[in-house]
Order: structure tokens, then sequence, then C-alpha cells
């Protein structure tokens, strides 16, 4: 499922350096390296992982779930935008698939506060109104372009990449994760279950909440409270997204329409509480042991 949408005005081709700065060098220094079977989740860390992770968004969002390119992508068959060399890339690789540089199945991009003011904000801040975000004092981080080959959307790497994003959240002291989440279609009337259950039942706290931008803003109140089963309305969420609702996830106010992507959006926050205190013992007794 796409988290984040492309940007629409024209961008210019990204060039990647051979070595992102500050990449770990050796595995001992790597702050994500999670192993399962063939499977491996790590951080990207040279131009041809950058490039391996554009592919593949590529193929996701443009050839399989029917987005429309800006004619730069079309022609490298690559999904990039301004914003891919200042984030980190998490990855999920399949060293057994025999598939060379498409070794790469699964990804997620992650931005943090020192690398959105490099960049003169975050890529959410396109569609909503994020300052309450950005007033938090903890360390914050975005979310977006996440997607996963359709061959390995079972548990594996899912957990792969969840596993990894909690091992950053740990490394970075992350307090509270955001970014843009979809739901498909730009109909909200079509959409008006899942918009209104997610307006009533988990809608962020003022001090936190985004609000989607004045010109963009979609009222998620298609339906009464009263008209709504919350089992159901749950039940037929898009995965990924019934995955941040499990962490205590919130939503903020008012949806984007996204025509370029076919899609309805809204903005998720999760408070990663629950993520470190699952996670932080791991990492703990791992860093005790290297």
């Amino acid at each position: 499922m796409i988290i984040g949408t492309a940007v629409e005005q024209p961008v210019l081709p990204i060039e990647a350096p051979p070595l992102i700065e500050g990449a770990a060098a050796h595995v001992r220094d790597r702050i994500v390296d999670i192993r399962s079977g063939p499977l491996q989740v790590r951080l990207a860390e040279t131009a041809a992982d950058i490039d391996a992770v554009q592919a593949l968004r590529y193929r996701i969002f443009y050839e399989s779930l029917g987005a429309r390119p800006l004619p730069e992508m079309s022609r490298r068959r690559r999904d990039f935008d301004r914003f891919d060399n200042d984030c980190d890339h998490l990855l999920v690789l399949d060293r057994g698939n025999g598939r060379g540089s498409n070794s790469v199945v699964g990804t997620y991009r992650l931005l943090r506060r020192d690398a959105a003011r490099r960049l003169g904000g975050f890529y959410s801040a396109d569609e909503y109104d994020i300052a309450p975000l950005v007033a938090h004092n903890g360390e914050i981080l975005e979310l977006g372009r996440s997607c996963v080959d359709s061959a390995y959307r079972q548990r594996p790497a899912m957990q792969l990449l969840w596993n990894g994003i909690a091992a950053y959240v740990f490394h970075h002291d992350i307090t509270v994760m955001f970014g843009c989440a979809s739901l498909p279609g730009t109909d909200p009337d079509a959409l008006a279950t899942p918009l209104s259950y997610l307006h009533y039942y988990h809608l962020a706290p003022p001090a936190l909440r985004p609000r989607a931008l004045n010109e963009r803003y979609v009222d998620m109140r298609r339906l009464s409270i009263g008209a709504i089963d919350p089992g159901r309305a749950l039940a037929a969420l898009p995965p990924l997204i019934k995955g941040y609702l499990r962490l205590g996830g919130f939503v903020g106010e008012g949806a984007v329409i996204d025509d370029q992507f076919n899609t309805t959006d809204v903005c998720i926050l999760v408070k990663t509480d629950l993520v470190t205190a699952k996670y932080s013992r791991h990492y703990e007794r791992k860093c005790k042991d290297t």
C-alpha cells in the first residue's frame, strides 16, 4: 500500500552518490541488519541500492497500481523525487532469488527532522498542515513510499520491514512517526465508511493533529457515527492502515485526493511507545553483545 504520493510538479532526475554519506561500511556498524532465511532488511548504502528501490517503486506504483508517472519517470522506469537523496531507505532483499539488482523486494522511505530542514520541509506538507508535529519536542520520523513486491506480501517480508522500522526508531529515539496513507479511488462518497470510521474513532489529539490544507481539504465525515459498524469498518481497511491502528495510531483531520495515484490520502501518526516497548529489550541486549 502506498504511503505518500508522488510530487506532481516536474522533478529532476536523482543523481545518487556511489556511497551514501554516513552509510555503514561494515555489517557491525549497521543500524539495521536483520535476517530471516534468505530475506534481509537493512538501510540502503549505495547508489545501486537506491536505484533498485526506485525501480521497485515504479513497478508497484505505476505498472501494478496504475499511477500516472511524470515523463522522465516513464523514460527511466524509476519513481524518484527530490527527497530521495536526503532520506534513509529501508529495504528488504531476497538473497536467494537470483535476480541481482531485483533482489530488493520491499522498501520504506524514512525522513527525519534534520534532513527535512535541509530539504525545506517534510514531504507530507504538500498535503497537510503538519505544524503540530513539527513543533513536537521529540524526534519525529516521516514514513513514505512504502511498497512490497506482490510475491512477498506474506508475513515474513512485512514482519522484517516492521522489525527494521523498530530498530531504526529505537536507534534514533523517535517519539512520533507519521505519513500519508492511501485508500484506493478518488470518490470520497465511495469511501464514506472508512473515512467516517477513521474520523470518528481514530482522530488524533489536538496537540498533534495534522489538518489537510484548505485547498485540498475533503471532509471525512461522510456518514453519521450511528451509521457505522466499527468492527466491519476496521476489518475492511487496507492492511497497512490497520497495522498502524493496532499500534495505537491516529489520523489527522480531513482527507486529500491524489488524482495522479488514483487514491484518497489520510495522514497517519503513531506514537512509538508500543514500538519501542516491544523491541527495546532486544536491541539493548544486542548492543551489549556487540
